[in-house]
């Protein structure tokens, strides 16, 4: 049985790829389509962007919404439990929207979901309303992930086009905290005002999508997929084909834990910092910002990092590095290096998620490669809504500081299911697999 480490013959073969070599004849004709396909790549970078604004300003706005709405933090948990099931829709209705309406459709109706959502928000409903404009951007959030993530891995280029698209969410979400606390403070604190900005995201996510796949109808659609009858055959039957596969399940066990602690982390830590350690809402913003900027440099510098060392080794001591920080950050009460700890965390936290997929791709087969990222991310979404709203509820019991232990246990389990999830050898890779999965390292 191959090992992860041995991809690397095939993944380095796959990179000697033509276009270092003479050009072929008739190059100048590819022009156009090369045009169209940077346009798209960039179209879809700035909705992942956009996506990382979404994600990482639910903890920054997680105070003012229980300070307006008069909650308690378990009444509070709600906002992450309205997510999974639209997303969850939205990933079973991806195969049909793409049937139907090809890539345009998604273009369209992923962002309209954004927009519709940013402005029901925006003007400051009944908590339940607010609940369902959420549930409404969690649908557009679950259409466009799992479709650009998609098409990304089949591009010619698929680690480079992976990841632009996914250093794009990480730019967005290490901005949009810091971004949204400037919006409010000089807004009275007044959290539905940061809503009026992501609208206007939205919209200008809209139009720049429509018009970059405006030519990807479904016939087009099924004229490129003609051609890999295995997949179309697979959506035909819908997902009991995926989860036949043991290392499907146990991805999935372990991104339900993982998702749910990186969620609880950013849902939880600014409201953990102002009323455990009284900082300043301002300071406490930074705290949530250096989690997801340390996420994205782990990223780009720990990718490489864990393709050379081998995931099964690198994941593990990730984690436990990420405890340790965990132990540090209980015990150090100093704000600016709680912010630094916390900037060490997100780092290790970044190969995480992306590790788990390359893995689960090399143990099962390439016709069930989308199917699978699919469910398992799917699951992992669960888990983002559960744990957090899991946090809410002790919360109100035990009081805040219960945060850090949950988190700490949270953590334990991640890496026992990540022993169990890579105690099977995973298949060999074929140089277009290990291509296609291998660039997610520096992604996610």
């Amino acid at each position: 049985m191959a090992s992860i480490n041995d991809r690397d013959d095939a993944i380095h073969a796959g990179e000697e790829s033509p276009l270092l070599g003479p050009r072929p004849e008739g190059d100048d004709n590819r022009k156009p389509a090369a045009a169209r396909s940077a346009s798209r790549i960039a179209a879809t970078m700035l909705c992942f962007a956009v996506l990382g604004l979404f994600t990482s300003t639910t903890g920054v706005l997680l105070p003012h919404l229980e300070h307006d709405y008069n909650l308690s933090d378990s009444q509070a948990s709600l906002i992450f439990l309205a997510v999974p099931v639209p997303y969850l829709l939205a990933a079973q209705s991806n195969g049909l929207i793409h049937s139907k309406l090809g890539r345009r459709g998604i273009a369209i109706l992923g962002p309209l979901a954004h927009l519709a959502g940013s402005v029901g928000a925006s003007q400051r409903p009944p908590f339940w309303g607010f609940l369902v404009c959420f549930a409404a951007l969690a649908f557009g959030c679950g259409l466009v992930d799992a479709s650009w993530a998609s098409w990304a891995a089949a591009q010619e280029s698929p680690n480079f086009t992976s990841g632009l698209l996914h250093g794009a969410f990480s730019v967005g979400a290490a901005a949009g905290p810091a971004i949204a606390s400037l919006v409010m403070s000089t807004e009275t604190g007044s959290w539905f005002v940061w809503y009026y900005y992501l609208a206007g995201a939205s919209l200008v996510e809209l139009t720049v999508l429509a018009w970059a796949f405006r030519s990807d109808d479904a016939k087009k659609y099924h004229e490129l997929d003609s051609s890999q009858p295995e997949v179309i055959k697979l959506e035909g039957r819908g997902i009991s084909e995926v989860v036949k596969y043991r290392a499907v399940w146990m991805c999935a066990a372990y991104l339900l834990m993982y998702v749910g602690t990186e969620s609880a982390i950013s849902g939880w830590i600014v409201l953990f910092m102002t009323r455990a350690r009284h900082v300043r809402p301002a300071l406490a913003n930074l705290c949530s910002t250096g989690f997801w900027a340390g996420m994205a440099v782990g990223r780009l510098i720990l990718g490489p990092v864990t393709e050379r060392v081998g995931i099964r080794r690198a994941v593990p001591v990730y984690l436990i590095i990420t405890m340790l920080t965990g132990v540090v950050f209980a015990l150090v009460k100093n704000t600016a290096v709680s912010i630094l700890l916390l900037a060490t965390i997100g780092a290790f936290c970044g190969p995480l998620f992306p590790s788990s997929i390359v893995f689960l791709a090399s143990a099962i087969p390439s016709s069930i490669h989308v199917a699978a990222v699919s469910f398992v991310s799917s699951v992992g979404q669960v888990g983002g809504a559960g744990l957090p709203a899991l946090i809410g509820i002790i919360s109100e019991a035990v009081g805040i500081r219960a945060f850090q232990t949950v988190i700490m246990a949270q953590l334990a389990i991640t890496l026992v299911l990540w022993l169990l999830f890579t105690h099977q050898k995973p298949k060999a890779l074929s140089s277009d697999a290990a291509s296609s999965t291998a660039g997610l390292l520096t992604s996610g």
